[in-house]
């Protein structure tokens, strides 16, 4: 097996722990465009924001309100200014195990680039917020790659780049979603795991693309150093 020497990591719902918040700032957005609670349109806006989960915040919008430009710019702008806020208020921190698990893959010499739909401004508060400017190599959101996030590949070859790796089969992905699986798959990574928290079910991860599934980061770092023993081969764990 080709060793892992770049490993790319979710955010939100992964690596941190603020699906709530996100969810309600999605819904702040939505609301400002007078899609509100308690309406169908509101109730099809959010299956469409947890159907698209991973995918650039802006092109969550964009399937949101089809054919009107400003209006996903004006929500997706309601959006960064309520999640924002909402770091503010009440701070953010990594998910139980995350710092132990990141610090796990530096020790075993791989890479680490986190990745995100985010805007560069709200990832930047993000990473402001927790200080981890030593726990990764770098960080990646859309508009580093001429805003084409996840599912496209681009996000994590635009790490392998970086990192300056040679074979794309060394490189790993986690994420919690099905677009972040196809992502990784599209890419060629070796390994893609999917992660059980409070993204998208265990089928639809496998049905992204998945190579293993995990229950939580903590098992990350053994899969990929050969030394875990809780990650499920996703064929396996289909049945």
């Amino acid at each position: 097996m080709t060793p892992v020497r770049l490993a790319c990591l979710d955010l939100a719902g992964t690596t941190i722990g603020d699906i709530a918040m996100v969810e309600r700032a999605f819904a702040e957005a939505i609301a400002t465009q007078g899609i509100v609670p308690g309406t169908s349109a509101y109730a099809r806006a959010m299956v469409h924001v947890h159907r698209s989960r991973g995918c650039p915040t802006i092109e969550v919008f964009r399937g949101i309100f089809p054919g009107n430009e400003a209006q996903a710019q004006a929500a997706n702008l309601t959006f960064e200014r309520s999640y924002e806020g909402a770091i503010e208020r009440t701070g953010l921190f990594p998910l139980p195990e995350a710092v132990e698990a990141l610090e796990k893959l530096r020790e075993a010499d791989i890479k680490i680039a986190l990745i995100t739909g985010f805007s560069r401004s709200t990832l930047g508060r993000v990473l402001g917020t927790l200080g981890w400017a030593g726990e990764l190599d770098f960080a990646l959101c859309p508009e580093d790659c001429a805003g084409r996030g996840r599912p496209f590949p681009d996000m994590v070859l635009t790490a392998v780049l970086r990192a300056g790796i040679k074979d794309v089969r060394e490189v790993a992905v986690l994420g919690d979603s099905e677009n972040d699986m196809l992502s990784g798959r599209r890419a060629g990574a070796s390994i893609v795991a999917g992660m059980l928290s409070a993204g998208h079910s265990r089928d639809r991860l496998i049905e992204g693309g998945a190579t293993h599934i995990v229950e939580s980061i903590a098992e990350f770092p053994g899969l990929l150093t050969g030394s875990g023993v809780g990650a499920q081969h996703a064929a396996t764990s289909a049945r």
